[in-house]
């Protein structure tokens, strides 16, 4: 995997050779790479979704879309020279599409008395150690990169899209919570609301290949549940009523699609491939395939 093989030489060989970077911007890859811990994949057999292994096509792999986004990367190093630095200390310094996002969250989520270092390292454990964690994030790449028009890489959705990096960090903070690290997890998901508008609660589970759309002011309960292949836009909250204590936070089945501004409140289904409108208010079960719209919202349309 990507994670356990050394391609550090042809890396920075191809880099000299193909970009305008010059003696300046290699050297400093180099520096990056002595810095850059090596890491071997430990992955795990534990799982929240029960269909986790069966996500990933083998056909496109982790190693595959880690060697297209370097491969992107040194395109877009000769297509905007000024950005060569940024590039090559976010993507082509990096042995494994672990290290760079852990490397990428750190920088995003540091402040003055929470160092970039100390959470680097608390990301990449985090990263290396859970398989079903490295599936998550290809699988969500992939989402992103085939269903949203405005994504036009990986490097570009990695790098770019606040949505894509809030969902890994909120990833990271889960498995923090579930394994009784509660208060580092809720400051990562008080980091993750102040830096990204997005504030997910580290106890709420979410499958794979999910898409946040534009992300800005999705808020989302601690036991809800997100199942996999779902769309949400920005404004959406998943929240309780307010009346009840406990398991209290809706429901999303695979393949639901949630519009801008729209409100589910309460323990309550989303039944699969379900599709709920823009600013419409959820507050009873909305059958498989239904369209669901308005506020209180009705069905108008089954599938």
């Amino acid at each position: 995997m990507a994670a356990s093989i050394d391609n550090s030489t042809n890396h920075e060989r191809n880099f000299t050779a193909d970009s305008h970077c010059g003696c300046q911007i290699s050297n400093f890859c180099r520096f990056i790479r002595l810095c850059t811990p090596r890491v071997r994949r430990i992955d795990s057999s534990n799982s929240i979704f029960k269909d986790s292994s069966k996500v990933i096509p083998q056909e496109c792999s982790e190693d595959d879309i880690w060697q297209k986004m370097q491969e992107d990367a040194k395109f877009y190093t000769k297509q905007e020279p000024i950005l060569s630095k940024y590039y090559c200390s976010s993507i082509l310094s990096h042995k494994s599409l672990e290290t760079a996002l852990a490397n990428q969250l750190a920088i995003k989520l540091c402040k003055v008395n929470l160092s970039r270092e100390a959470l680097y390292d608390v990301f990449l454990r985090a990263l290396v150690e859970d398989g079903n964690i490295q599936r998550a994030i290809v699988d969500d790449l992939k989402a992103v990169k085939e269903r949203d028009p405005a994504c036009i890489s990986y490097v570009h959705c990695f790098l770019n899209f606040k949505g894509f990096l809030a969902l890994q960090a909120h990833r990271i903070a889960h498995k923090l919570w579930i394994n009784d690290r509660t208060v580092l997890a809720i400051l990562i998901q008080n980091q993750v609301s102040e830096v990204f508008a997005v504030d997910i609660h580290p106890g709420a589970k979410i499958g794979h290949g999910i898409v946040f759309d534009h992300a800005t002011g999705i808020v989302i309960g601690e036991t809800a549940v997100i199942g996999n292949r779902v769309t949400i836009l920005h404004d959406v909250t998943l929240g309780g009523t307010g009346k009840i204590q406990g398991d209290r936070h809706p429901k999303i089945g695979d393949g639901v699609l949630i519009g801008a501004g729209a409100k589910i409140l309460g323990n309550v289904k989303i039944g699969e491939n379900a599709k709920i409108g823009a600013g419409s208010l959820i507050l009873k079960e909305i059958p498989a395939g239904a369209t669901a719209v308005g506020n209180p919202a009705r069905v108008i349309g089954l599938r």
